[in-house]
């Protein structure tokens, strides 16, 4: 017997599913926790199916309603249905994939999807022969509604299609949607394209065996009159490009003529597709290629797309200039996710600072259009194409570029920005004959009236902040500065972000240079605390954090610190413990700190006490949650890693002075609990505490050491690159401060260090550390560590040769010398590698180089005057000047 439904069963639910439809908030809670009820009824789903299938009578919106339940209820009780109640609805599906409506069949092809998904392809074996059978129907509907759902089934299970679990029935489907490029109506032929590019990227068997076919059946749809169509084909041929590049070859030059059309193809989203394929090219080695015949074409196609649309501009509230009164929506502010501490050291030649980090987020500023479009894709496209072709680009840019940075039209002349933003990195070395002619102009841009232009050329202008600073500071940088700071108080929030981002890549690139205009800075700053809202207050913490980073120790004046601790304090007491803002504050404070050094006293009791809470609580809740999951949430651990790093920011920065702190809080405790986390980010930030501690209050580190020891050998896994660098870090700091107490520890992790120095390869930041902290062991314990010389002789040497003269590198360089002298024979085979690192240090303290000399004079009256001559004359010429510059060898 055919299940029928309860006629008073069946008005109860129609009537809930109008229910549901209601804009009322008490009766949607109503309907959910009467859904809930009902769900206890095994036929309840019955019913539901059988409103969207059989109900013809019902409205659609109601029918689809029902289904859209069934298929939340398949994706969490689908396991508890009872086997006829399952049996029903599949067979239902089946049937009814052909409905008239295609609201009806989008919902049954979303059902058999979610059917699919839950285990059911393997135990369902008519569902893919039938639905492709009824791809050969007569009748439209049932041809487009089966279509349909094979779409949604490819794009959900296309790796389980391609497996050997269902007899591989991609064999017989691929062929099978070969043949429907061809059909008559454009709906069919759009789901066909659609079908196959799921199996692209994973390189499916059965398409790669017809991909000749493939490839001739999507140049015939290239000229299809329906977008959807030639939507596929582009995104199909941008994969193609990345996969099977080698069977496009043939085709390319008129691939590229096509893609040229289709990036100008009047229906946007044709248009982002084609423009994609831009980008791909760009990675791929036969580039330049492939595209510098088309360079002219190309060029103005892409400029042309980086215009804003009238749409971006209604969205991006174009026309609104001031907006700095209203609050900001809290939906919009993206969350922020804090960047665990690495401790790095300095190189030779980067004048930066350390760990510079390039931002790859190199669109401009158009955040709340986060969404790609047009615009940002057409931008990007131009930013790769002119790092792959360089100055070859600017011939087709320059005639274009002039027109537009100085059109009447703010549209045109925003674009034209933009341009000069996307190529700055690319072909920078030939724009420096311009810069002097454009930085005045785009600095003239920043008051223009339009608050696009001003927000495009702030980002621009931050984009050349480099050349900016290598010319004389008032030729560009001061006026720039002055412009930047007016419209960090601006009154349209857009221009605020984008004046506050563009001057913290300013701050990075001036450094001290900055420093005779920080009072002025600073009042600026200052005075947007009490301007902005609260999105841009966050972007406002970065830009003093990058201040005090770039300044460093000329922010510790009275009048500066003045200005800029009450304002900070203030923020910091309004916060509340669970406020996400802490983190970019406490990021801040931790850089302001470091600048501050002992400035920071006054205010650091209680910053340094939240901290030391925030870390508490976290890990109390954290003991809750692992007992009691049922009971508590689980704690946001980023809330304990920021305040670690804050810390370390503090023991940095007040040195000694951390200590009556220390002393007066159960840090150690805490530190020790956090160092056995199971987060990696979490020991990471512990081990860069520990090691900032213990250069700073060793005497609160040193009782603790028998406990830490193992656990830190335990962290020496270069699976997690961070966290086995701060630990080998903070072993080699509590070396130097142990001296020969050192002794009973050192084998827990010497095993382990000198494998890691050993890995191929092994990240450089590791490396160094690795070297160092091998260095610093053996200086202490030499009797230890010498022993082991030539497992690490050598990639010790080589890791540490491109170091700055540092005090680390030169306690890791006495702790070689001094292991030489208990093993001299440890060096023998590896000594030409043992001159070169002692050749890369410029001015070594005095005694260091006796240390030195002493060694190099002794290997060579060992070895005798005529050996040491062969011997010297493998150096390189560089070397052997130099070491006998220094050393007379």
């Amino acid at each position: 017997m055919e299940w029928q439904p309860d006629e008073q069963g069946l008005q109860q639910v129609l009537h809930l599913l109008k229910d549901s439809q209601s804009p009322n908030t008490t009766t949607q809670r109503a309907v959910q926790e009467k859904l809930e009820q009902l769900n206890q009824f095994p036929d309840f789903n019955n019913y539901l199916i059988f409103v969207l299938t059989r109900l013809k009578t019902e409205d659609e919106p109601t029918r689809s309603l029902s289904g859209l339940i069934l298929k939340n209820n398949v994706k969490v009780h689908y396991q508890n249905f009872p086997p006829a109640v399952a049996h029903f609805i599949k067979q239902e599906c089946l049937n009814n994939i052909g409905d008239p409506s295609p609201l009806i069949r989008a919902t049954i092809g979303i059902l058999i999807t979610t059917i699919s998904t839950k285990g059911e392809l393997q135990t369902w074996p008519e569902l893919l022969p039938q639905l492709c059978n009824m791809l050969s129907s007569e009748d439209y509907n049932i041809c487009e509604g089966s279509f349909g759902a094979l779409q949604k089934i490819c794009e959900d299970s296309s790796e389980l299609l391609d497996s050997d679990a269902l007899n591989r029935p991609l064999n017989i489907m691929i062929p099978k949607f070969l043949q429907f490029f061809k059909h008559c109506s454009p709906k069919i032929r759009s789901h066909a394209v659609a079908c196959v590019n799921q199996f692209i990227i994973g390189r499916a068997q059965a398409l790669m065996d017809n991909i000749d076919t493939f490839i001739e059946s999507l140049f015939v749809l290239a000229a299809d009159e329906e977008s959807e169509v030639r939507k596929n084909v582009c995104r199909a041929l941008v994969m193609l490009l990345e996969v099977r590049v080698d069977r496009l070859i043939p085709h390319m030059r008129s691939i590229v003529e096509y893609m040229l059309q289709r990036t100008q193809d009047p229906d946007e989203n044709v248009a982002l597709e084609a423009c994609e394929f831009w980008l791909t090219l760009a990675e791929q080695p036969i580039c330049k290629d492939v595209l510098s015949g088309h360079l002219a074409q190309l060029v103005p196609v892409l400029v042309n797309g980086m215009k804003y649309s009238e749409i971006d501009i209604i969205l991006l509230k174009g026309d609104v200039e001031e907006d700095e009164a209203v609050p900001d929506n809290e939906q919009d502010i993206k969350p922020r996710f804090h960047k665990s501490r690495t401790v790095t050291l300095r190189h030779e030649g980067d004048e930066g600072e350390e760990g510079e980090e390039s931002d790859e987020d190199d669109d401009d500023d158009d955040d709340s259009l986060s969404d790609w479009n047009l615009r940002k894709c057409s931008a990007a496209a131009l930013d790769v194409l002119a790092n792959v072709f360089r100055d070859e680009l600017l011939p087709h840019l320059l005639p274009v570029l002039k027109e537009l940075l100085f059109h009447p039209d703010w549209v045109v002349k925003e674009s034209g920005i933009l341009v000069l933003g996307a190529i700055a990195e690319g072909c920078m070395q030939d724009m420096v004959l311009y810069l002097p002619e454009l930085i005045p102009h785009l600095i003239q841009c920043l008051s223009d009236k339009k608050a696009l232009v001003r927000s495009i050329a702030c980002w621009t202008l931050s984009r050349y902040a480099h050349w900016v600073v290598s010319q004389p500071p008032d030729s560009y940088l001061k006026p720039l500065m002055t412009e930047l700071l007016k419209r960090i108080l601006d009154s349209n929030k857009r221009v605020q972000e984008a004046a506050c981002s563009a001057f913290a890549t300013l701050e990075e690139e001036a450094c001290t240079e900055l420093v005779p205009y920080l009072s002025f800075i600073l009042d600026t700053l200052v005075f947007a605390f009490s301007k902005y809202q609260h999105k841009n207050l966050l972007i406002l913490y970065d830009a003093i954090g990058t201040l005090a980073d770039s300044v460093g120790h000329h922010l510790n004046q009275p009048e500066y610190i003045q200005k800029l601790m009450p304002p900070l304090i203030q923020k910091w007491n309004e916060l509340k413990d669970e406020d996400k803002d802490l983190f970019p504050l406490l990021e801040c404070l931790s850089s302001v700190a470091t600048a501050l050094q002992s400035g920071f006293l006054p205010y650091c009791e209680p910053v340094y006490q939240r901290c030391v809470t925030l870390v508490q609580k976290n890990l109390a809740q954290a003991m809750m949650y692992n007992q009691h999951p049922d009971q508590y949430e689980a704690p946001d651990k980023d809330f304990m890693i920021v305040a670690l790093d804050l810390l370390s920011g503090l023991a940095e920065g007040l040195g000694a002075h951390v200590e009556q702190l220390v002393t007066r809080s159960n840090i150690m405790t805490l530190l020790f609990q956090c160092m056995q986390d199971t987060m990696p980010e979490v020991r990471q930030s512990s081990f860069a505490l520990l090691g900032d501690l213990t250069k700073a209050c060793f005497l609160h580190v040193k009782p603790c050491i028998a406990e830490l020891m193992p656990v830190l050998g335990l962290n020496l896994n270069p699976e997690f690159i961070s966290v086995c660098n701060n630990a080998t870090w903070a072993i080699g700091e509590i070396a130097m401060q142990m001296g020969m107490e050192m002794q009973p520890f050192v084998a827990l992790v010497l095993n382990n260090l000198v494998e890691i120095i050993n890995r191929p390869n092994t990240p450089k930041t590791l490396l160094e550390n690795t070297a160092i902290t091998i260095g610093r062991l053996g200086y202490v314990c030499p009797q230890e560590v010498a022993p082991m010389l030539p497992q690490f002789i050598r990639p010790w040497c080589t890791s540490l040769r491109n170091i700055r003269d540092n005090e680390e590198k030169d306690s890791a360089f006495r702790g070689i010398c001094v292991m030489i002298g208990v093993n001299p024979g440890g060096v023998v085979q590896d000594f030409i590698f043992f001159c070169d690192a002692v050749a890369s240090w410029v001015t070594p303290k005095d005694d260091l180089r006796d240390m030195f000399y002493k060694i190099l004079h002794g290997f060579k009256d060992q070895v005798g005057e005529d050996n040491w001559q062969q011997f010297s004359e493998q150096f390189p010429p560089l070397l052997k000047e130099r070491l006998s510059a220094c050393y007379g060898v």
